[in-house]
């Protein structure tokens, strides 16, 4: 075997990214609340816990309601996390561990251009040492002029607030609503 084998064999069979947790807590979740789940087109092979994401849940979504333009449908279907009633979106989330937060604001604010009355709530799912990055991410020029403003709309969830609170609800989670998450998110506004 050549070492560069070896070492993406060992590389393949590490811990899921922390990346991919957070999707799979997402995910269950918003299973556990009783909606359906959609991750992103490009995710539905990752693994976690040796089973893949279509593995895990049940109410994972093969295909997006139909009810969007073809252009609002490539946004939607890489937006890494949705929560389904029926054809309606309840929740988007874009988990933000290491790349660019812009990328994952970038197909939130590509939503609220194409459908500006849709009413979904977004939200910024990151660790506490990018708290701040996301806020002044969030109020760019380029955000802050989106009718509505993305701080209206989009919100900040920390890994860690996100994890403890998931243990704390764990017993009653399926009586939960999806206000929950404003329990959860922070404001992004400036000041």
């Amino acid at each position: 075997e050549h070492e560069e084998d070896v070492i993406a064999e060992s590389v393949s069979t590490i811990e899921p990214t922390k990346h991919t947790e957070i999707q799979f807590l997402l995910l269950r979740l918003g299973e556990d609340m009783g909606f359906d789940v959609w991750v992103a087109r490009n995710d539905r092979g990752k693994e976690f816990k040796g089973m893949q994401f279509a593995d895990h849940f049940k109410n994972l979504r093969a295909k997006l309601p139909s009810q969007f333009d073809e252009a609002t449908n490539r946004t939607i279907e890489l937006i890494d996390v949705l929560w389904l009633k029926t054809n309606a979106i309840v929740a988007a989330f874009e988990v933000e561990s290491t790349t660019s937060i812009y990328s994952g604001l970038l197909r939130m604010s590509d939503l609220i251009a194409m459908q500006p009355n849709l009413n979904i709530p977004l939200f910024i799912v990151a660790p506490e040492e990018r708290r701040d990055k996301v806020k002044n991410e969030i109020n760019r020029p380029t955000f802050t002029r989106l009718s509505p403003p993305m701080v209206k709309v989009c919100r900040y969830i920390s890994f860690l607030t996100l994890e403890k609170r998931l243990a704390e609800v764990a017993p009653y989670v399926r009586y939960l609503k999806a206000d929950f998450l404003n329990e959860l998110a922070e404001d992004c506004a400036a000041g």
